[in-house]
């Protein structure tokens, strides 16, 4: 049998969707918090930017999960990493912002999410 992440359920594609503008959320929220005046608006903007621009470029070949195409080639454990510090670097961003509760249950609907992953967990970390 071929290990392979297109039978991750639909309600899991859609959790982690969300997550992934939730971490977004998260970077921006703490540049807006953590920073004053003009730099807060540029941090609220270059945080999510930056965590965007990582997720969008660095990506495993022939991944369904993407369009499979991959603008820099990144072996799967590296493009676990990524995803796992930008997950919960938006987690420690809320945090960190001062809001504990929402980055608490950001946390814990991420390990949901991993989860329920094992499929395209594993499949990532045979990618080398």
């Amino acid at each position: 049998m071929i290990d392979h992440p297109g039978a991750t359920p639909a309600w899991n594609l859609v959790l982690r969707f969300l997550l992934e503008l939730a971490a977004l959320a998260g970077f921006a929220f703490a540049g807006w918090r953590l920073f004053d005046g003009r730099a807060a608006v540029v941090m609220a903007v270059l945080l999510p930017l930056v965590a965007a621009v990582a997720w969008g470029v660095f990506t495993v070949p022939d991944d369904p999960s993407r369009s499979g195409k991959s603008p820099v080639a990144v072996p799967g454990a590296i493009r676990l990493a990524l995803e796992l510090l930008v997950f919960f670097g938006g987690a420690a961003a809320f945090a960190v912002a001062g809001a504990p509760v929402v980055a608490a249950v950001f946390a814990a609907l991420i390990v949901l999410q991993l989860a329920f992953s094992g499929r395209r967990l594993r499949w990532l970390l045979r990618r080398h």
